[in-house]
């Protein structure tokens, strides 16, 4: 073992961890074989290696732009479950690196513990209780626009099975619309809400049939799915709620995810929004067969959330907030960029790619990062 210790302490070229890998798996091997498998590695690694003043930004902007023109607009749907679709190829991939408010269709995939997920009835009683139900479900409401009044018939049986009662429905119904039942008699509640209007009278109806008496808000519909490894189920719900989700005692909260990389920056922070935008940019090239090394994506994610908050690629985020008044003329708004430098006195130092191209100077990447310096 000594021996093995020694023999990888000469390879100090490779980072620790992949000694520290190599060493796990060569466990049963010889010095031999094991000093074959390190050269190999670190033939592998430096041939891997990239060139001091490699113009890398643009290399992954190739690499990813020319696959990209390959994506479909198609929406996947999950086999076998209808309710649930998927936006991917070039809509998804686009709603990533814009960094949208909010996703087309948010989307979570919420893993559970060990003491409910084997359990596929209690995986599907959990499923029901965050799901998002209108009023609609619970109740009949109508309109009388001769008293001016409406009537909210409340379904007994149906409250009952979604495990709620007819008390707790009329106090949120009355919360929800920031008001007082005119009379409540056994399941139906009346409103006089005292509008004068038709018009009126329908917004208050329309705000009562939009409350939701059960679930988390957002979450429209909740499927329940086999793990992959055949270990138990998991939840995929067609909306987002990580905040109220996570709260749940029932959550496995490592490994439950949500598609919407602005909603994971607010709750998980800046490096968890890292991962999520490598996962979910390497998923959607993956979905479309298009291979793409990960460290080019893994480059996208680290300028867009290097500065310590997350920015888009486009004028509002990365593109625009270059220190070159050149550079930021050449993307978009051209005559913005150079009118605001011109009032303020900006200055150009010139030490970019676009800007140098632009005066018609040697850009410096590659070659062009050496300058000579000659002694009298």
């Amino acid at each position: 073992m000594t021996d093995k210790k020694q023999l990888l302490a000469k390879y100090k070229e490779l980072p620790k961890k992949i000694l520290n890998e190599i060493e796990k798996n060569t466990k049963e091997l010889g010095l031999r074989e094991t000093k074959k498998i390190l050269d190999n590695v670190l033939k592998e690694f430096k041939n891997n290696k990239i060139m001091p003043g490699e113009a890398v930004g643009t290399i992954a902007a190739q690499s990813i732009g020319e696959p990209g023109t390959q994506m479909t607009m198609r929406t996947f749907h999950y086999a076998g479950v209808a309710e649930l679709a998927v936006p991917q190829g070039l809509p998804r991939f686009i709603e990533i690196v814009d960094l949208r408010r909010k996703p087309k269709m948010p989307l979570m995939e919420i893993h559970l513990n060990q003491s409910i997920k084997e359990d596929k009835q209690k995986v599907v009683d959990f499923a029901e209780q965050i799901e998002d139900i209108p009023m609609v479900e619970f109740a009949d409401v109508e309109e009388d626009f001769h008293e001016k009044v409406v009537r909210v018939t409340f379904k007994e049986e149906t409250l009952v099975e979604h495990g709620t009662t007819l008390d707790n429905a009329i106090k949120k119904t009355e919360k929800e619309v920031r008001r007082k039942a005119k009379t409540t008699e056994g399941n139906q509640m009346i409103f006089k809400p005292g509008f004068t209007t038709l018009a009126s009278l329908r917004r208050f109806t329309e705000r009562i049939l939009m409350t939701k008496l059960c679930g988390l808000k957002d979450i429209n519909k909740a499927v329940v799915l086999e793990e992959p490894d055949g270990t138990g189920y998991y939840i995929k719900t067609d909306g987002s709620n990580l905040k109220e989700i996570l709260k749940l005692k029932e959550v496995d909260t490592s490994r439950t995810t949500t598609n919407d990389i602005r909603e994971i920056y607010d709750i998980l922070g800046i490096e968890a929004v890292r991962s999520a935008i490598i996962k979910e940019a390497k998923e959607v090239l993956d979905t479309q067969g298009l291979k793409v090394n990960p460290r080019h994506v893994m480059l996208v994610a680290d300028v867009m959330t290097y500065s310590g908050t997350v920015k888009p690629i486009g004028r509002q985020g990365v593109s625009g907030s270059k220190s070159s008044v050149l550079a930021r003329a050449a993307f978009e708004e051209t005559v913005k960029h150079l009118h605001t430098a011109s009032i303020k006195g900006h200055v150009d130092n010139l030490t970019g790619i676009t800007e140098n191209i632009i005066v018609g100077q040697p850009v410096p990447i590659g070659t062009g990062l050496i300058t000579l310096g000659m002694k009298e």
